[in-house]
């Protein structure tokens, strides 16, 4: 969210100034694909149970493959068979309404163990050939994680990528109640915005939520206590520490790619200043020192440089610097407002906010050729975070008064929402890959 009328910095500070109700999960609204999308058609796994199966796994398999963008999914009134074993299979039928891929399957369970069998199994249409497929046994509440492994599996074969539809995100919401009073929320959910889980709820901002490379901590800043501090948190156990809170700022915590060390920006000295934080043995170590303000540091996925905001050559912009603070560089020369960078997973590309006759977008800048794309439209969109296959990033934004979150390709083809039912959300992190 942008806030108007302070300082760029006071921008990046002021978090989160919003208003309504939120509910915990979050929806999908697909917008926009790519052009030639890959046609998939996922058949109905047949059901060899007496009961109504918990979730809808075919169902759950094409929503996946279609908000990639990068596949359309065939509708089931348009499907001219529904087999669900290799030997119903007949090609002509997916030819003949223009499908690539075949999907199919079924689902038993066991009274007697109380688990539920899923086979898939992946067909080319054109090759006429069997694919890929496997067998999973699992519980009740394990059938929509296997979906989307499922997904995950299909996606790689198809594209040679991998999925990301078994990740998680990791987002902030608020409710402000009648009388003002501000009720924020941390939570986790799957890449799609169901299961979410709160691990924080506090009346102070939160802020800059950054997943350790492992996919087991979240740390982030919290105002709880009346001012910034930066915490560490379990996802799982919940348990959580305190790793800085000196007078002044605490903010914008990144992790190490080997989740050993915490890039942050910290003012204890007096300025607004990058440090290094040694996980392990506590030990802080100061890279920039410059009157001007410097912030929201990020690490390349190679480990061997970080990104940051500074305001040294008179507005926010992007620098560069070794992991030790050597050979700070400035990297964005388009336009007076670049802040809040991220790398590609490929060292090749970055991300980050830019501004451009008045509106906050999403852009990205190719280091080797130094050109800029612009991603996004819509106009107060911030906090991008990337998906760890490099092929989609998460963002906030805000349609009509509300807060939502976003997800766009990196070459802005691509485009879904993820709106709350009510009210706002903010502060996206998407998970690097998780078991």
């Amino acid at each position: 969210m942008i806030v108007k009328n302070v300082g760029w910095f006071g921008f990046v500070m002021a978090g989160l100034v919003l208003t309504g109700l939120c509910r915990a999960e979050l929806t999908i609204e697909i917008s926009e694909g790519v052009d030639n999308p890959i046609p998939v058609a996922v058949v109905p796994f047949a059901n060899r149970s007496v009961a109504p199966l918990p979730d809808d796994v075919r169902q759950i398999i094409s929503d996946d493959l279609q908000r990639s963008g990068e596949f359309t999914s065939l509708d089931i009134s348009r499907m001219l068979s529904l087999p669900s074993r290799g030997d119903e299979v007949r090609y002509r039928d997916w030819s003949l309404v223009g499908q690539s891929y075949l999907v199919i399957g079924d689902i038993e369970y066991s009274q007697i163990e109380n688990v539920y069998s899923i086979r898939y199994e992946l067909y080319d249409v054109f090759q006429e050939k069997f694919v890929v497929g496997q067998k999973y046994v699992v519980t009740a509440d394990r059938l929509r994680e296997v979906s989307h492994k499922i997904s995950d599996r299909i996606y790689e074969t198809i594209t040679g990528v991998k999925g990301i539809f078994s990740t998680k995100i990791a987002y902030v919401t608020l409710n402000r109640d009648a009388k003002g009073k501000d009720d924020y929320r941390l939570y986790v959910a799957d890449a799609d915005g169901r299961h979410a889980r709160m691990l924080l709820q506090t009346t102070e901002p939160v802020l800059s939520v950054a997943w350790s490379p492992n996919g087991q901590k979240l740390a982030y800043v919290s105002f709880e206590t009346g001012r910034p501090a930066i915490y560490i948190q379990e996802v799982e156990s919940g348990n959580r520490k305190t790793v800085s809170a000196y007078t002044g700022l605490n903010s914008a915590p990144a992790w190490s790619p080997d989740g050993k060390y915490l890039a942050m920006t910290l003012s204890k000295d007096g300025n607004a200043e990058i440090y290094k934080l040694n996980l392990e043995t506590g030990q802080l170590q100061r890279l920039t020192n410059h009157y001007a303000i410097d912030t929201e540091p990020s690490w390349s996925p190679d480990g061997k440089s970080i990104v940051f905001t500074s305001d040294r050559s008179g507005g926010p912009q992007i620098y560069w610097m070794g992991v030790d603070g050597e050979r700070q560089e400035r990297l964005t020369f388009d336009g007076k407002y670049n802040a809040r960078a991220r790398y590609t997973g490929d060292n090749r590309q970055i991300i980050y906010v830019h501004q451009s006759d008045g509106a906050f977008n999403i852009a990205s800048l190719d280091l080797s050729s130094n050109t800029q794309l612009i991603l996004t439209q819509t106009p107060l969109d911030e906090s991008p975070s990337m998906a760890p296959n490099g092929r989609m990033l998460i963002y906030a934004t805000q349609r009509g008064r509300n807060g939502v979150l976003a997800v766009v390709s990196l070459d802005g083809k691509a485009k879904y929402f993820l709106p709350s039912s009510q009210g706002d959300v903010r502060e996206p992190s998407w998970s690097p890959y998780v078991n």
